[in-house]
């Protein structure tokens, strides 16, 4: 089923509409930049749409051939590490997603991989003490 976000970063206001396809890290995602957060947040709520939970986190970005690499601390959950992989829609998911786990094996770093998403991993963190605190995580997309 298709999820709604409303970002702002770097001062700018992203509105993108996920679809997942083959799992929750596999997602066709349309986006486009919007000049008024409030008013994009109160066309969402006249369309029944709800927030869900709000999500902060740091993030630093690196490029490695076709790999973007992201380092995301996330309030509430940790640290990650999240590889992503353009791949074309209706191309392939899961051999994209097994690329993926190749390239950060090949890293080196003490990671374990995270198939749940950062609302799901805050959420559960606010209602108890998550067991992966303080856990270096990879979460692939």
């Amino acid at each position: 089923m298709p999820f709604a976000r409303l970002r702002t970063q770097a001062g700018r206001h992203l509105f993108t509409v996920k679809t997942p396809l083959a799992n929750e890290q596999a997602c066709a995602e349309q986006e486009t930049l919007v000049d008024d957060r409030d008013q994009m947040h109160q066309a969402l709520l006249a369309m029944g749409l709800r927030p869900t939970i709000r999500i902060v986190k740091t993030r630093r970005t690196a490029q490695v051939g076709v790999f973007g690499l992201c380092v995301d601390e996330v309030e509430h959950a940790g640290v990650f590490l999240e590889v992503e992989l353009i791949a074309p829609v209706g191309g392939d998911e899961l051999a994209a997603q097994t690329e993926l786990d190749r390239f950060v094996a090949e890293l080196g770093v003490p990671v374990r991989r995270v198939m749940d998403t950062y609302d799901s991993l805050v959420r559960a963190a606010k209602s108890s003490t998550p067991a992966t605190a303080g856990v270096p995580l990879a979460r692939g997309r």
